[in-house]
């Protein structure tokens, strides 16, 4: 939203009086309440701002507070179940702090970007004219619109169309980004789009462009972002206690959904961070003398001492189908970043481990994923084998799905690295770190 949609003239629909005959946005709202009570509590918590200062709509955060903009000529030509999507669409924009973040750049692109990302969890049905969807092409040209475009608008058309048919849904906002920077094209064709509305005032004829306003996301001091975050966090976890609560408290909300808006409202830690937490305390002191460091007792008669921290952690790959090579990369990927003061050695293992495929990772090398066994799994193999070598390690990860039985206790620290979407069997020990991962 620009800041020249902040007129004092302008309240919140509550506070208007007007002709019987104005349009309202209280019965969508009902209507909301009774087929969506999940995004109708969000709304709850949100200032609505009946305006003509925008074409359609809108969110924005301003002065700590949220925002809905509305622009009654257009809301009230729009059938009830498109104003629910319409008011869907701008839930999405709040929840997912897109009024809060920094815009990406070039923000054209990210506003693109964002409505593929949400009008991938709206039904096509609930829509307005010019919601951008992937995996659907452009509306077709209707004779006046035709007769009103160049050759080249007409050509330019086509391929924006066939560009938004080939997005697959549900993505994220940042993956669409991506595939609009990497395409300079296309790229091109949304700038001239932009261009010539920005030169004529009006819109390039069929040439869809969103159904809402994305202006004034980024005008918010650190403090305000900051704020409004806090805000949009308590207004999305009492949502979710509310929608708990009741048969119906989610409506027609996926259960993609779900997941996304409680991982938002998690406290929980995330997986790098223990598996970092882990690392750290293995590290043991070396103490190496130093003719260039002064003996803190006898200088000048004794070399000083240089300590440094190190450590060795085994790193056992459960051979089982069900840990995948992308798995693999991921925690590679995060102990990459760990190799400066750690020295990994890698086994795989199923039923026992495999000490031909002992592999010695430190600071500038990276073990290829690869499998050299295909058996069951046994955690008393990786646990003994880590024991029998506790002279040459500080410690050691499993990375496993879990589906074995505990193995018992250990001489060592142990950590259970979990792939996603699965769990470990049973309660690891009290001195056992258990990091379940997440998918990218």
């Amino acid at each position: 939203m620009s800041k020249d949609n902040t007129n004092v003239d302008l309240q919140p629909v509550s506070q208007l009086e007007g002709p019987a005959d104005d349009i309202k946005l209280d019965p969508y709202l009902l209507d909301l309440l009774w087929n969506e009570p999940f995004f109708s509590s969000v709304l709850r918590r949100v200032t609505k701002v009946r305006t003509d200062s925008i074409p359609t709509a809108g969110v924005s955060a301003a002065d700590g507070n949220l925002r809905l903009w509305w622009n009654p000529k257009f809301v009230g030509t729009l059938e009830p179940a498109k104003v629910r999507g319409l008011l869907k669409h701008e839930c999405w924009h709040i929840i997912l702090d897109h009024t809060t973040t920094r815009r990406h750049e070039p923000h054209l692109l990210w506003n693109y970007a964002t409505d593929w990302a949400i009008n991938s969890m709206i039904p096509e049905s609930e829509l307005p004219e010019g919601g951008l969807r992937p995996a659907r092409p452009f509306d077709g040209l209707t004779e006046e619109q035709l007769s009103q475009m160049t050759s080249e608008q007409v050509d330019r058309h086509a391929k924006l169309s066939a560009f938004q048919a080939s997005l697959p849904l549900d993505k994220s906002s940042e993956w669409y980004f991506a595939e609009l920077l990497d395409n300079e094209e296309i790229k091109k064709a949304l700038e001239k789009n932009e261009k010539e509305q920005s030169e004529s005032g009006n819109p390039t004829p069929g040439m869809p462009g969103g159904m809402d306003d994305h202006e004034g996301w980024d005008d918010l001091t650190d403090e305000e972002r900051e704020l409004v975050k806090g805000k949009v966090k308590q207004a999305l976890e009492e949502a979710v206690k509310e929608a708990d609560s009741k048969a119906r408290g989610w409506g027609t909300m996926s259960s993609e959904g779900r997941k996304i808006i409680r991982e938002l409202i998690s406290n929980e830690i995330p997986w790098q961070s223990v598996l970092k937490k882990f690392c750290g305390m293995t590290r043991r002191a070396n103490r190496a003398s130093n003719i260039k460091r002064l003996h803190r007792k006898y200088p000048g008669v004794h070399p000083g001492a240089q300590k440094g921290y190190t450590s060795s952690i085994a790193v056992y790959i459960d051979q089982s189908g069900s840990v995948c090579n992308q798995a693999l990369e991921q925690l590679f990927g995060e102990l990459r970043s760990l190799a400066k003061r750690t020295e990994f050695v890698v086994y795989h293992f199923d039923t026992s481990v495999d000490e031909n495929s002992e592999t010695t990772w430190r600071k500038g090398k990276t073990p290829q994923a690869h499998r050299t066994r295909f058996g069951g799994t046994c955690f008393k193999a990786p646990t003994e084998h880590a024991n029998k070598n506790s002279h040459r390690f500080d410690g050691y990860l499993i990375l496993t799905d879990g589906e074995a039985p505990d193995p018992g206790p250990t001489k060592l620290k142990r950590g259970w690295v979990i792939v996603p979407d699965r769990k470990l069997l049973f309660n690891a020990s009290k001195r056992d770190f258990v990091i379940t991962m997440k998918s990218n």
